[in-house]
């Protein structure tokens, strides 16, 4: 007889957390080796996971619609049916509080579901991380004084920042009201005025990948200084190029030649150039990224936007950058992605162009440090070397970058680079 322990997986490098949408089965259900146990959201993707072996379900430790942190313990699976006594079964919005405390385990890889790792800890019905748990036992604190304490992490839960104010602020006040207290006027939280309701308001309640984008983009903005370099780019010559081009391409490839194509290249080249562009940033440590892995947004009707990813860009010609996002656009579209095509991003690209719009300000998708944007092209009259007026095929181009490694100079280059491969490229012997 032996329990095994499901996590909540990392869906991908930068995803800290998912969301439970559906539990395909309830406790003392019997379950089949890679039979679909529950779904799990991501502002990313929405998952399937599959059970890693034959059993029954011994435990739901959380409801649909939790957002649970990656290597928390989310279920309990045991191979062994025939030593188990349900009595009814578990409660999936009523966790059990006598698991015991272990040390936290690393983060399970993209691809993995189960590892051995310590659950959160519940207290009542309020959950504590090992981390939190070992926190309060070196310092002496009962998990009891934490139960009105407000935690600014996923779903509310109390983090370690959340207990070393609490552990700041702890003397100064009796245990009862440490974290209940009043604050004072100037620390008094600025009032958010009621919105207003009846028969003219509707409430619509956000879908789960769109609640999990929002705290991403917010996060991000927390993390990331984000400076924008902005400029525009003669695109003529390759419009031209285009337009003469794009029905041998299609007969050759089977689907049609873009600029987005034309612009991932000059990207690639740019990277190449700039490799801090492509890095990322842990605490004080640069990680520079070898592979060049671009992110392309794609958006899906009915299913927000996705962004896979084109690896090892940089080995690739023109034809195989067009090539490799034709797969990935049309498996976006027919809902197939995997994991595997929406991680390992290294920068990533964004075209507003295809909806009118002259130029924006992209948010980086962390834990990258740029991402590249472009707008419609349209005829613009320019003055030329030679002080004539002339109409061009302009497209405006935004590089946002990450100020904590990449300056003003270098975001500008790079943003320049870009600018310079588009309006100086051979096109016809890229093909």
């Amino acid at each position: 007889m032996a329990k095994h322990e499901i996590v909540m997986p990392q869906m991908g490098e930068s995803i800290t957390n998912g969301t439970i949408t559906k539990w395909h089965k309830q406790p003392g259900d019997m379950i089949e080796l890679d039979e679909i146990l529950l779904e799990i959201s991501t502002d990313k993707v929405e998952s399937e996971i599959p059970s890693p072996m034959e059993g029954r379900i011994e435990e739901i430790l959380f409801p649909e619609g939790d957002t649970v942190d990656v290597g928390i313990l989310i279920a309990v699976i045991e191979d062994d049916p025939s030593n188990v006594a349900f009595g009814g079964g578990a409660s999936t919005s009523a966790p059990k509080t006598e698991a015991p405390a272990a040390e936290a385990s690393a983060p399970v890889a993209a691809t993995e579901s189960v590892v051995t790792a310590a659950p959160a800890k519940s207290e009542g019905r309020r959950f504590y991380t090992p981390l939190v748990r070992s926190l309060a036992n070196k310092h002496g604190v009962e998990l009891s004084e934490l139960a009105h304490l407000k935690g600014s992490g996923a779903a509310g839960r109390v983090n370690k920042a959340d207990f070393m104010n609490f552990l700041e602020n702890r003397g100064a006040a009796p245990k009862a009201a440490a974290s209940t207290a009043a604050p004072t006027p100037a620390a008094a939280k600025p009032t958010v005025p009621a919105f207003a309701t009846g028969d003219r308001v509707e409430i619509i309640p956000m879908d789960n990948m769109r609640k999990v984008i929002a705290r991403n983009m917010v996060a991000s903005k927390q993390i990331s200084p984000h400076v924008n370099s902005i400029d525009t780019v003669d695109m003529t010559k390759l419009v031209k190029f285009r337009e003469g081009f794009k029905k041998e391409f299609q007969k050759q490839e089977g689907f049609s030649l873009t600029y987005t194509h034309f612009i991932l290249y000059a990207i690639v080249q740019a990277l190449k150039e700039f490799p801090y562009v492509n890095a990322s940033i842990d605490g004080d440590n640069i990680i520079l990224k070898k592979d060049i892995n671009l992110g392309c947004a794609v958006a899906v009707p009915g299913n927000g936007l996705v962004v896979p990813v084109i690896k090892g860009a940089d080995n690739l010609n023109i034809t195989g950058i067009a090539r490799s996002l034709n797969v990935l656009v049309e498996k976006a579209r027919a809902k197939k992605l995997t994991m595997d095509d929406l991680t390992g991003g290294t920068y990533t690209f964004t075209n507003n162009g295809s909806f009118g719009i002259l130029a924006a300000t992209p948010v980086i998708l962390q834990p990258q440090l740029g991402i590249f944007c472009v707008g419609t092209i349209k005829k613009t009259p320019v003055v030329t070397a030679d002080d004539a007026i002339a109409i061009r095929q302009i497209m405006y181009a935004t590089h946002s970058y990450d100020h904590r490694l990449i300056d003003g100079e270098v975001g500008s280059k790079f943003l320049k680079h870009v600018l310079n491969t588009l309006e100086s490229m051979d096109p016809k012997a890229l093909f």
